[in-house]
């Protein structure tokens, strides 16, 4: 059957959490009335992760297993978007979604049709990376005149329709300033839902200072060059 719902993971050393929380996913979206697939992309791992998401896709028949040996969240998606056969696509970060959030965000997308879901996350942990995430999120709402927070917020999901957003083109964690760029320039119509879940529930944060500011320094190169495709 295929599948109307494709759910895309990169996974990057989540050893200790990735089957725990895949088996959840999976309960949370059977209860859908539509087929869906997960896709896990495991990308740069140095861990289990490999071994362990091979293990679910032979337990699951939903489950797909994409491998790259680089790193990159960025690319982790981007290989999702290229094998996801649904017509609602949907990426998240795996760490930090629960079940619930992820199936919720699905069902608001399947009922909004033509609309583009995105998290809002209103809590973040300690005060340091609550003020990036501010800096940040200004940064972005500034270069690309974006209405909404939280850019880098998932899950995501949107229809296939939305072609733009299958194209995106950044390796690395700018991928979300990206998506944001074309759903404002495009014009997709954008709907945050607010999303409280947010504690990691495994694995390390790989965002630190350096990682952070290659992302301000980052994002305004990305609306340079749109710029300068712009004409």
């Amino acid at each position: 059957m295929t599948p109307q719902v494709s759910v895309i993971l990169p996974i990057h050393d989540q050893a200790d959490h990735v089957e725990r929380d895949v088996s959840e996913y999976e309960q949370a979206l059977s209860r859908m009335p539509h087929p869906h697939e997960m896709i896990l992309a495991v990308n740069g791992s140095s861990d289990r992760s490999h071994e362990i998401c091979r293990a679910l896709e032979r337990r699951h028949g939903t489950i797909r297993v994409l491998e790259d040996g680089r790193a990159g969240w960025g690319r982790a998606v981007r290989a999702g978007l290229a094998a996801a056969r649904g017509e609602w696509v949907c990426y998240t970060n795996a760490a930090r979604t629960s079940p619930q959030d992820l199936l919720l965000m699905i069902l608001y997308a399947i009922t909004n049709p033509g609309v583009v879901i995105k998290a809002n996350r209103r809590v973040r942990e300690g005060l340091v990376r609550r003020f990036g995430s501010l800096l940040y999120n200004l940064e972005c709402r500034l270069l690309f005149d974006l209405p909404y927070w939280d850019v880098n917020g998932t899950p995501k999901v949107f229809p296939r329709s939305f072609d733009r957003l299958l194209a995106l083109t950044r390796d690395d964690d700018l991928i979300d300033a990206e998506f944001s760029s074309i759903c404002r320039r495009e014009g997709y119509p954008m709907l945050e839902v607010p999303v409280f879940s947010v504690r990691r529930h495994g694995g390390r944060s790989t965002t630190g200072i350096r990682s952070a500011v290659r992302m301000y320094v980052g994002a305004y190169a990305l609306w340079s060059d749109a710029r300068r495709r712009a004409g």
